[in-house]
């Protein structure tokens, strides 16, 4: 039960079904190696996610700045309401995943919550500013 509840977990830390490549979810190759050496073991994995959230959350910024310096000055002020509401919305979903009877695998997929959901926000921007 313990080693299918990690795989699961994996499966929605990597936030994709099946075995998609690092392309297609935005999510670094370092991640990947990472979490292959984790050994399934919950701090492992934290650290492993922390990390690329790191690495998304840097990827975002860039983005959005690239993004804020080609729109027009009343469609600026959009999209600075659009990115707080997103981030307080991210945030709080979030947070919910991090149930308090949910045991170690919560935390480990409220940190997945987080990752995934800045890597999938970084590439709306990015498809945006093409």
């Amino acid at each position: 039960m313990k080693i299918a509840r990690v795989l699961l977990a994996a499966l929605v830390i990597a936030g994709v079904p099946g075995a998609a490549s690092a392309n297609e979810t935005g999510l670094s190759k370092q991640y990947a190696i990472c979490m292959n050496k984790s050994g399934g073991t919950t701090l492992g994995m934290i650290e492993c996610i922390s990390a690329e959230t790191q690495r998304q959350d840097v990827r975002l910024n860039k983005v959005y700045k690239a993004l804020m310096a080609e729109v027009m000055s009343p469609r600026k002020a959009q999209l600075q309401d659009a990115q707080r509401a997103w981030i307080k919305y991210r945030d709080a979903n979030c947070a919910f995943y991090d149930d308090p009877d949910g045991g170690t695998l919560a935390r480990v997929n409220a940190n997945g919550c987080m990752m995934n959901t800045t890597a999938d926000r970084a590439r709306e921007l990015e498809r945006l500013g093409q």
